[in-house]
Order: structure tokens, then C-alpha cells, then sequence
């Protein structure tokens, strides 16, 4: 046979940067502990406990916010919707999700929404010119009938939704 000597099936040896690498991942988890201790801290001695309310709103409490805070110490809300190619993204796909904001249960000079049209196409601008147009009517409409699907195209679409009288009538009033 060959040699009583095995050679071992692992080896383990220490890079020459593995302390440099070492130190950067402390100092780089300190920065970061550091960071997020900030902001706790920023969240705690805000000048309203309106944003730590925020915070927890989707999972505690969205429906009951008005219980915790006044409207008047709502924060401004801007949403940006951005969308590229008509042909890849339908723009009432896009039409129905401005309009959906808009309808959001907040104060509406707090709420700000807008649009970036990266390809620049003017089938989207003339989609939202008669979206501007039909807002003006689904707006009032669903604040004032409690609509809970605020999406227009889910609202209609739905097998619950029966088109009244009223419905008819600003839809004849609508110019073509």
C-alpha cells in the first residue's frame, strides 16, 4: 500500500483581510443599531404620537384612527403612482388605482396623489383628463353612500352593486 500518512480532507485558513473585514462588520452594525435607535428615539419625542399611530395602523387600527388623533394632526400623505407603457400597463388599471386613493377615508387638503408617466404617452394623458371628469362625480358619490370597494372598476363589478336611479341620470348628464 501506499502511505500510512492521510492527508486531511479540511483545511481551514484564516484570510490576511479577515480582520479588516471583521472590524467593517462592526462598525458597520453599530451605524445601523445606531440608525434605527434614532429614529425609535425621533418617534418617541415627536411633537403628536400621530406618527406612532401611523405606524401601527395597518395592523391595530386604520378604521378606529380617528378615535386616537384629530384629523387636523393627520400628516400630509402624498402617494406617487408611476407608470411606463400603456400597452404593458392598461392606464385604466392605473386610473382606477389615483382614483381609488382619492377616495381614501383622509382628509382630502392633507391627501396629495400623483401620476409619473414615464413613456409619456397620450393615450394615458387622455385616459386621466376623462378620469379627472368622472372623479368629480364617483367621488361625492362614494363618500356619500358609504361605498366600501372605493376601486370603481371592483365597485361595478361586483354582484352586489345595483345601478339606481341617480346613477343613470349623471351618467345621461355626462357629455360625450
Amino acid at each position: 500500500m501506499a502511505s500510512s500518512q492521510t492527508l486531511p480532507l479540511h483545511t481551514k485558513m484564516l484570510m490576511p483581510r479577515a480582520g479588516i473585514n471583521r472590524a467593517f462588520t462592526l462598525v458597520y452594525s453599530c451605524a445601523i443599531l445606531a440608525l434605527l435607535y434614532h429614529h425609535f428615539i425621533g418617534l418617541l419625542h415627536s411633537a403628536s404620537m400621530v406618527s406612532i399611530f401611523l405606524l401601527l395602523a395597518d395592523s391595530v387600527f386604520i378604521e378606529h384612527l380617528e378615535h386616537y388623533a384629530k384629523e387636523e394632526d393627520y400628516p400630509g400623505l402624498d402617494v406617487l403612482i408611476c407608470t411606463a407603457d400603456p400597452y404593458k400597463e392598461p392606464p385604466m388599471g392605473v386610473v382606477n388605482t389615483a382614483v381609488s386613493v382619492m377616495t381614501y377615508d383622509y382628509p382630502t387638503e392633507k391627501l396629495s396623489v400623483y401620476v409619473s408617466d414615464d413613456g409619456g404617452s397620450k393615450l394615458t394623458l387622455f385616459v386621466f383628463m376623462e378620469a379627472a371628469r368622472f372623479a368629480a362625480h364617483w367621488l361625492p358619490y362614494g363618500r356619500k353612500n358609504n361605498v366600501v370597494e372605493r376601486c370603481p372598476e371592483a365597485h361595478f363589478g361586483s354582484p352586489d352593486f345595483i345601478e339606481t336611479d341617480q346613477i343613470k341620470l349623471s351618467n345621461n348628464l355626462l357629455p360625450i
